[in-house]
């Protein structure tokens, strides 16, 4: 009983309870122009490098925590960091190895990694086609138990191949 009594500092009345916490950060999110923090009424918030390595965009998340931190991962134009919550709708662009970009719009969110099939149908695929490959003749190729090519067969094989030597 004593406790209850005693209050330590709870003489506050039910208006200044909620001033202070409730308003501040919903009318500092809206002045800045940023996402506010709490999910949306119709769904929720997943890491950006937990869904690309989900939706199967990189081998490991720790690989995608690192396309973040160096700056080849964009949602929605801006660059993110490893921990940005990505939501249905987003456009997510990663750049890989080689110079190809991936540019995906989510369509669902996947926390855990999933098979290929299932995980093709939780975004929509925006990105350029890869370039074409260069036809390249199989030069070099020779019969089994041929022994090491002589110095003819080596240039011969460089010339097909368009090497200058």
């Amino acid at each position: 009983m004593a406790s209850e009594t005693s209050g330590g500092g709870t003489d506050r009345t039910p208006d200044d309870a909620g001033a202070g916490s409730a308003t501040a950060p919903s009318a500092h999110a809206e002045e800045s122009g940023a996402r506010a923090k709490e999910p949306p009424a119709g769904g929720g918030s997943v890491r950006v490098d937990s869904w690309i390595w989900s939706v199967r965009l990189v081998k490991t998340r720790s690989m995608g925590a690192a396309a973040c931190k160096g700056g080849h991962v964009r949602v929605n134009g801006d660059r993110v960091k490893p921990a940005y919550g990505v939501r249905v709708g987003d456009e997510v662009r990663l750049r890989q190895a080689g110079g190809r970009e991936r540019v995906v719009v989510v369509k669902r969110l996947i926390r855990k990694r999933v098979g290929a099939p299932v995980a093709a149908e939780a975004y929509v695929d925006n990105s350029p086609p890869p370039p074409p490959r260069e036809a390249v003749a199989p030069a070099g190729i020779r019969d089994r138990g041929a022994g090491r090519p002589t110095k003819r067969d080596r240039r011969e094989m460089e010339r097909l191949r368009g090497v200058e030597g």
